[in-house]
């Protein structure tokens, strides 16, 4: 585990987060589905550990970015890790 900081981790939790519904279910313009679908997955971060920042971990933006703008995964297993200063990083799980 290769953390940023040096702060102690309060939390670490495992998620699947599914974006079907956020980002193919709706009529979302094709060329916005990959950055919807990020937003997403910070809002969902932001909203189940309760933090005020949210980094996500360049292996995690490769894996949504790997297919492209149009086409982003169905849904994605994250490892969150919260800190003592209320910051989340965010990693593939």
């Amino acid at each position: 585990m290769s953390e940023a900081s040096s702060d102690a981790v309060i939390e670490e939790r495992i998620y699947t987060i599914p974006f079907s519904k956020v980002v193919y279910g709706r009529r979302i313009p094709r060329p916005r589905r990959t950055p919807r679908a990020i937003r997403h997955l910070r809002a969902f971060v932001r909203r189940h550990l309760r933090c005020d920042a949210v980094i996500i971990d360049p292996e995690v933006n490769e894996f949504m970015w790997a297919r492209g703008i149009q086409h982003p995964p169905r849904k994605i297993r994250i490892r969150a890790v919260k800190t003592e200063d209320d910051i989340v990083t965010v990693y593939l799980g």
